[in-house]
């Protein structure tokens, strides 16, 4: 699973998060009686065999029409009943099935588990199939997500009587973390694992999707197809999956295994340049775990309105709509590759072995997270890879909170709750703290080990030691009960003392987290005479540690954490000239990051502008993009010593992502002699360059941006040109574009750009005279208000209401008593 979003500010800006989310965190008075509750691994009183389905869909009602053969056998011990789960169904029929002779069992219902009286006593080496027809009704079902997941229904039927003529119809279901039981009767447990056959019953004009391999069609001769899907190894329930729309299938293979893609129509010419990178993946991944590919296919299929962001569904795997990019976004970089890898690994660390309880889902999660570092590295070299690490522990670090949460986690309030930024970023970094401590091929032969010794089963966060001990040779009990069953991270401030007559450097680590909460760590330091480095490992795990380092010359820098893996915070006490020389010659991405952090705040230095020079020129776009946001160009001396080069990378640089930073930077100055530029690169295949392009020509030259604003809106776009578009057409003033403008608004999918963008629109809408345009446009804030995931309402109504308020006081200053009473109306209840 892939976090739709994996910070609350990834949604929202910064003011929101900030302000509005510790009022609500502040009024809420939480219940913490969840701290008492164990959550053990679900006990095992019967297991899962096979789940063959028939099914057919009720477009009208949004209902499925179920029939189910559900084989088990006990665990251990003898038993009479079994229970299954199977939430907001009816339950027409429940029968024992003997090779299709069946026999009616007697059973109660409570609308989430059905449990069933069996005709005899079962022993675990009895096998028995009960046969259960049912309706499965999803949307009557009460449920409640999470940040992760945003709902937890099921199945999920997307605009099935196809009133909105732009959204096509779909069928998608979402089974993680428990809701595969919404649509079939099963044990719907992590621990469960069980073979699968479904045959599933679509108009003809639908394809579908499934598990496994598809092994038959029939076409039944009345607008309808019946398609046989078969998974013959065991998997999860929360991973099976269904997918039924009108799709353009693309094809691609790995080693005569089919490797296809499912989207939308429009986007099958590009299928590829999104998704084409998986059968690279596949062999990367499968060299590296040292376990070929082990299941018959990989599908990824895109789905309109997903709960979460992406479900690595055994063989099938779900994307949210924002893969689905045009050739012009993707001109910016792939946004979804990332995603695209994580999901591909769960294939491995979660389908193949699967964490036995939510407990320990950071067998899942934290792989996962962890194999988008790894496919970095590999395709796009070790910046690259050092970049999405640096990212993760930042990600972590941003929210305090998250340090009272142990990795493994046996109590929390709802199982929801640990799809964290503990079980995917800080665990991704705890395996490369770990992948760094014992060395890569320790590191890749223990994964290789724990997934032959527990394929096609459960496993525990012990049972991945227990891997990494027996390759190793060493007790590695220290290193989970800190990281895996420990909460926090060292806190650390380096201090270094040079003693040249001596010939000696103190090296001075104080952990300041709390001495109750020391870390243990392995770590490198690297003395640097010039370039020349040598490598001292050491161990920091006192309050106070301090290393001695003998030298015939001072030496140009002393790194601690050489490697820079550690997942800490760190006041790293070196000076300018140390910084200096890390950039040069220590030279991965976070120490060249680290030195520009430093610069940037002694921009009055010269030796300091030298750098930042340097690092706007640096080998990595990220560092340059970086560098180029750190400069301060209110002063003079910066301004004048960097615009030439701002200028030169605005023009040439090879990233787009570089190039729109830059042009938006010199689109700050106000200077004409830029208006060629800026003219030129608003047709820049980027959309983002464009769209900076054209706010910077806005600023100098704005009957020309309008009339380009206009002449763009007759073309698709996305992303900042579509933002950069409205805002041009919103500085104009004319209410002639309202349509325009709020057409552009309504096309915007949720995310970051349109909340951007909302404040601007709904204060245009203050301009707006024409009653039934100020209608429209107050419902298509409320309309995006709604669409905002559930899990993050609380905190993004408030916002939503303060700008329709303020636009409702401000029409009833006009006199336009209906325009306001019609906002009014739109405020949540009780604002």
């Amino acid at each position: 699973m892939r976090y739709r979003d994996k910070l609350l500010t990834a949604l929202l800006p910064g003011l929101l998060a900030g302000t509005l989310l510790a009022k609500a965190q502040e009024a809420q008075q939480p219940d913490e009686s969840w701290k008492k509750v164990y959550r053990a691994t679900a006990t095992k009183y019967d297991d899962l065999v096979n789940t063959k389905l028939d099914v057919r869909f009720d477009y009208e009602k949004s209902y499925m029409y179920g029939k189910a053969w559900v084989t088990l056998k006990p665990h251990f011990y003898p038993t009479d009943t079994v229970s299954l789960d199977a939430k907001g169904m009816d339950i027409h029929k429940v029968e024992l099935d003997r090779n299709g002779k069946t026999t009616p069992l007697k059973y109660t219902y409570d609308g989430m588990v059905l449990r069933v009286q069996l005709d005899r006593t079962y022993k675990y080496t009895d096998k028995y199939t009960l046969f259960i027809d049912y309706t499965a009704k999803p949307n009557e079902l009460k449920v409640k997500g999470s940040a992760a997941i945003t709902d937890a229904k099921g199945l999920y039927f997307i605009n099935p009587k196809g009133e909105d003529k732009n959204k096509p119809t779909q069928i998608w279901t979402q089974g993680e973390t428990e809701a595969n039981s919404v649509w079939f009767p099963t044990i719907d447990k992590p621990n469960q694992k069980t073979t699968e056959e479904i045959f599933m019953t679509v108009p003809s004009k639908y394809v579908t999707l499934s598990n496994g391999l598809m092994v038959g069609q029939k076409d039944n001769g009345d607008g309808t197809r019946t398609d046989h899907w078969k998974m013959d190894l065991p998997h999860a329930p929360y991973l099976f999956f269904m997918g039924v729309g009108d799709y353009a299938i693309v094809k691609d293979s790995y080693k005569g295994k089919d490797v296809n893609y499912y989207v939308e129509k429009e986007y099958a010419p590009v299928a590829k340049r999104i998704f084409g990178n998986t059968p690279e993946m596949i062999a990367f991944y499968s060299r590296i775990t040292g376990i070929d590919y082990p299941w018959p296919k990989y599908d990824q299929i895109v789905g309109r309105d997903y709960v979460s962001g992406a479900m690595e569904n055994t063989t099938s795997t779900l994307h949210g709509e924002a893969a689905q990019q045009d050739a012009r976004e993707l001109t910016d970089g792939n946004g979804w590759e990332d995603v695209i890898a994580h999901e591909l690994f769960h294939q491995w660390f979660g389908d193949l072995v699967t964490t036995e309880s939510w407990s320990n889902i950071t067998l899942n999660e934290s792989f996962a997270d962890y194999s988008e570092t790894l496919w970095n590295e590999y395709k796009y070299g070790k910046d690259a890879g050092q970049a999405v690490n640096f990212q993760g522990i930042q990600s972590y670090l941003q929210q305090p909170e998250n340090a009272t949460k142990n990795l493994v986690r046996f109590h929390y309030a709802d199982k929801e709750d640990v799809f964290d930024q503990v079980s995917y970023p800080k665990g991704g970094r705890i395996l490369n703290m770990l992948r760094n401590y014992v060395g890569d091929s320790a590191f890749f032969k223990s994964l290789n080990l724990y997934l032959t010794t527990n394929k096609f089963k459960s496993a525990e966060a012990q049972q991945l030691r227990l891997a990494f001990e027996e390759v190793t040779g060493e007790d590695l009990n220290w290193y989970w009960n800190q990281w895996y069953y420990g909460a926090g991270h060292p806190k650390l401030k380096i201090d270094y003392v040079y003693d040249d007559a001596a010939g000696k450097v103190q090296v001075i680590v104080d952990q300041t987290q709390g001495a109750d909460n020391l870390f243990r760590l392995p770590v490198a330091i690297d003395v640097y005479n010039g370039p020349n480095k040598e490598r001292h490992k050491v161990w920091i795990e006192d309050k106070t540690d301090t290393f001695t380092f003998t030298y015939k010359s001072r030496p140009d820098l002393v790194n601690v954490d050489g490697d820079k893996v550690l997942l800490c915070q760190k006041e790293d006490n070196k000076t300018l000239e140390n910084f200096i020389h890390q950039y040069k010659y220590a030279g991965n991405y976070v120490d060249r990051r680290e030195a520009v952090e430093y610069c940037a705040k002694h921009q009055d230095d010269a030796k300091a502008v030298d750098l930042l020079k340097a690092a706007v020129k640096d080998k990595y776009y990220r560092i340059r993009t970086f560098a180029l946001g750190k400069l301060d160009f209110k002063r003079d001396a910066v301004k004048t010593a960097f615009e030439p080069l701002v200028a030169q990378l605005a023009g040439n640089d090879p990233s787009r992502v570089v190039k729109a930073k830059a042009i938006d930077i010199l689109g700050g100055f106000g200077n004409s002699a830029y208006l060629p530029l800026f003219i030129k690169a608003t047709a820049d295949s980027s959309y983002t360059v464009a769209g900076n392009a054209l706010e910077a020509l806005s600023d100098l030259d704005s009957a020309s941006a309008l009339a380009l604003a206009k002449k763009m809106m007759k073309a698709p776009a996305k992303g900042e040109l579509q933002m950069a578009i409205s805002t041009v057409l919103i500085k104009s003033g004319d209410e002639a574009d309202f349509d325009a403008i709020s057409d552009n608004f309504e096309k915007m999918p949720v995310g970051q750009t349109k909340f951007q963008f909302m404040m601007p629109y709904s204060k245009m809408l203050t301009k707006v005279q024409n009653t039934e345009k100020v209608k429209r446009g107050v419902d298509l804030l409320v309309q995006f208000k709604e669409a905002i995931p559930q899990a993050y309402r609380k905190q993004t109504d408030p916002y939503f209401d303060n700008a329709l308020k303020g636009l409702a006081n401000q029409k009833e200053k006009e006199g336009k008593t209906d325009q306001a009473e019609y906002i009014n109306s739109k405020l949540t209840k009780g604002f």
